[in-house]
C-alpha cells in the first residue's frame, strides 16, 4: 500500500474490504528514512505501520539495505569501508529495534544476486551472513528474507538462475548465518512462461524454506489480466509457495506496473482477476443441497472452512 492510503476514505475501503497482509511501497527503505546523515525520519512509516494495526494487518517490512547503490542513500556511496561498517549497523540498529516484534517478515539484503555493491565496498566473505545475523539478534521474531527478481520471470536472467539462488543460501549457511530464512521471489512478468515458473520454483522448494512471491505484477500489455491469472493460478498450485503478494500501490498519477483500480477506486480488469481468485480460494457464499443420502460432493482449495448447515424441517 502507499501512504495516500492515510488520507484518503476511498482507497482505504477498497484495499481493507481485500486485503489482511500488507507491505509498504517506499517508506521503509533507507534512502527515504535517512535521506541525510542522522536525520531520520519514519514518519510516513509510523502512520502506515500504526494503520495496519488499527485494521489488524500483517506487515512484511521491505527493506533494510539494498545491494543497489541506486536506491542507497547517496551520503553512503563514498564511504570509507569503516565508515560504511558503521553506517550499517546504525541502519539496522535503528530500523529493527523501531518495529521490532510488529512486523512478521523482513527483506534483508535487497537484491544481493544482482548487486554486489556493499558485499564489495566491504570486502568480507561472511558479510551478507553477518546481516542477517545482526537483524535476526536484534529481533527474533521475524522471518529474514533474501528478496530477488529475475528467478521465475524469466529464464535468461543469468544473475538470479534457481541454481545461484541456491548457492547464496548455501553461501549463507557457511558463512555462519543458521537462523531463520525465507526464499523472496519478486516476481515482475512481463510474458509468462509457465513451464519456467514452474520447474524454478521445483529447485527452489529442495532448499527446504519457506517461499513467498513478494512483488507480483504484470506490466500493461495486451492479454495483460490473463497472464495474471495464468501466475496467480500456476503460484498458488504450488505446494513450496507460502503467499503471494501483490506489489499493486495506488498512486493518482499511476502505479509501478500493475494497478488493480481505477482513480475512483473501481476495479479494472487486473482488480477483478484478483477478486475471483480471492473469491475461488475463500468458496465465501457458496451454497448446495445434499443428496437423498445427506453427502454433498464439491471441490475445495486446501485450507479451514467454516459451514452452516439446515435442514428444511428443523430448526
Amino acid at each position: 500500500m502507499s501512504p495516500r492510503i492515510l488520507n484518503n476514505p476511498a482507497y482505504r475501503d477498497w484495499h481493507n474490504s481485500r486485503f489482511k497482509w500488507t507491505i509498504f511501497e517506499n517508506e521503509l527503505k533507507w534512502h527515504i528514512n535517512e535521506a541525510t546523515p542522522g536525520n531520520e525520519d519514519y514518519s510516513l512509516a509510523d502512520a502506515m505501520h500504526k494503520f495496519a494495526k488499527k485494521n489488524d494487518m500483517v506487515v512484511r517490512g521491505h527493506t533494510i539495505i539494498w545491494e543497489n547503490p541506486r536506491w542507497l542513500p547517496s551520503w553512503v556511496l563514498n564511504m570509507s569501508k569503516t565508515e560504511l561498517s558503521a553506517a550499517i549497523g546504525a541502519r539496522f540498529n535503528s530500523i529493527m529495534n523501531r518495529y521490532k516484534g510488529q512486523f512478521i517478515h523482513w527483506d534483508v539484503d535487497n537484491e544481493n544476486l544482482h548487486y554486489e555493491f556493499l558485499d564489495n565496498k566491504l570486502g568480507e566473505k561472511n558479510v551478507t551472513a553477518s546481516f542477517y545475523n545482526k537483524a535476526h539478534k536484534i529481533d527474533e521474531k521475524p522471518l529474514l528474507f533474501l528478496n530477488e527478481f529475475g528467478t521465475i520471470e524469466q529464464h535468461r536472467d543469468r544473475y538470479a538462475t534457481p541454481a545461484r539462488y541456491l548457492q547464496k543460501i548455501r553461501k549463507l549457511r557457511s558463512n555462519g548465518h543458521g537462523g531463520p530464512l525465507g526464499i523472496g521471489l519478486q516476481g515482475h512478468f512481463d510474458t509468462p512462461n509457465l513451464p519456467h515458473i514452474r520447474s524454478a520454483i521445483d529447485i527452489l522448494a529442495s532448499a527446504n524454506l519457506p517461499i513467498w512471491i513478494t512483488e507480483l505484477d504484470v506490466s500493461t500489455r495486451p492479454n495483460q489480466e490473463m497472464y495474471l491469472d495464468q501466475i496467480l493460478r500456476e503460484l498458488h498450485a504450488h505446494p513450496a509457495v507460502k503467499g503471494i503478494m501483490i506489489w499493486s500501490p495506488w498512486q493518482p498519477q499511476g502505479c509501478y506496473k500493475m494497478c488493480l483500480t481505477d482513480n475512483s477506486f473501481q476495479n479494472l480488469p487486473s482488480g477483478n482477476i484478483v477478486d475471483k481468485f480471492m473469491q475461488e480460494l475463500s468458496n465465501k457464499g457458496f451454497q448446495g443441497n445434499t443428496d437423498s443420502n445427506g453427502y454433498l460432493k464439491t471441490s475445495l482449495f486446501h485450507g479451514d472452512y467454516q459451514a452452516k448447515i439446515s435442514h428444511p424441517t428443523i430448526l
